[in-house]
């Protein structure tokens, strides 16, 4: 007979964590670039025995803000846990439900990349999300990306921070050993760096803190532009939640916070409740009706 208790799951491109009740299995095997999450959770199942489960709640990276259709996820969760119900979650709603649990406000996530995520009485926005491309200001990829970008620019007599130069000394040296400056080994190269950017900041090298500065005011952005768009306005005392790697430096998260205020100077920055497996369970719990265009359900 199927488990009562939903299995919930969290797919990003670092692991995946799956959870039902009090069993915790966690993976390394996350979503691979330019593979689908249908792909990548049907091979992490296939590794997985002795779940059953009648509501499988999937918090899914690489839905980008959009889920229009469930696709083949409830095949996928009928076939490896005898699932009859599955909840569809853009990876950003679950972060924010488990960051406020239903409260109105903003959950701004920082990692490789951005996603921000406001909620307004039932009403839900979805802002950046949009790629290292065109996209994620402000995140692990763009804070790196522009450091290193900065330090081979020195490097070649093209800025005068030498101070800049050989901070990152090991990143310029680093460069020069790819084997491809484009591919997929630059982009975690680049969002590696990250940490080192803000501490660069933090230990006054001013080209580094030129970039923290710039990060910390799109971020900004990025977090007024949801509340507005899930109805908000300047008036209004939202919740924000600045949560995700990144946001671990405090000088990052301070800055990322005066710059919310001086645009809306009511709101409050609270700590998170939960993470994206605890909002995929308050989702499967709470809302049982479709949140266009970032939750579906398929029964």
């Amino acid at each position: 007979m199927p488990n009562t208790d939903a299995l919930v799951v969290d797919l990003g491109q670092s692991g995946c964590r799956i959870k039902q009740g009090d069993r915790l299995i966690a993976t390394d095997r996350g979503k691979l670039a330019g593979e689908s999450p249908e792909d990548s959770l049907r091979s992490i199942f296939s590794g997985l025995s002795g779940l059953q489960a009648d509501l499988v709640a999937l918090s899914l990276t690489g839905l980008n803000g959009a889920v229009t259709d469930t696709g083949q996820y409830p095949h996928i969760c009928k076939e490896f846990f005898g699932a009859t119900t599955v909840a569809l979650i853009d990876d950003g709603l679950a972060s924010y439900m488990g960051a406020l649990k239903g409260r109105d406000g903003v959950a701004l996530t920082i990692g490789g990349g951005v996603v921000s995520i406001g909620g307004l009485r039932g009403k839900f926005t979805h802002r950046d999300g949009l790629g290292s491309t065109f996209g994620d200001e402000g995140g692990g990829f763009w804070l790196g990306k522009n450091a290193i970008t900065k330090a081979l620019a020195v490097n070649q007599g093209r800025g005068d921070d030498s101070e800049m130069a050989a901070y990152f000394k090991e990143e310029i040296d680093y460069y020069y050993q790819l084997s491809m400056v484009d591919g997929a080994e630059a982009q975690t190269f680049a969002i590696a760096t990250a940490k080192k950017v803000l501490e660069a900041a933090d230990d006054g090298i001013s080209t580094a803190t030129a970039i923290v500065d710039e990060g910390a005011y799109l971020l900004a952005q990025t977090v007024v532009a949801t509340w507005y768009g899930c109805g908000g306005t300047k008036a209004d005392s939202p919740e924000i939640v600045i949560q995700g790697g990144p946001a671990r430096n405090a000088s990052y998260a301070t800055k990322i916070g005066l710059e919310i205020y001086s645009k809306l100077p009511n709101a409050v920055v609270v700590e998170s409740a939960g993470d994206n497996l605890d909002g995929a369970t308050w989702i499967a719990q709470h809302m049982h009706q479709d949140a266009p265009p970032l939750l579906m359900w398929a029964r």
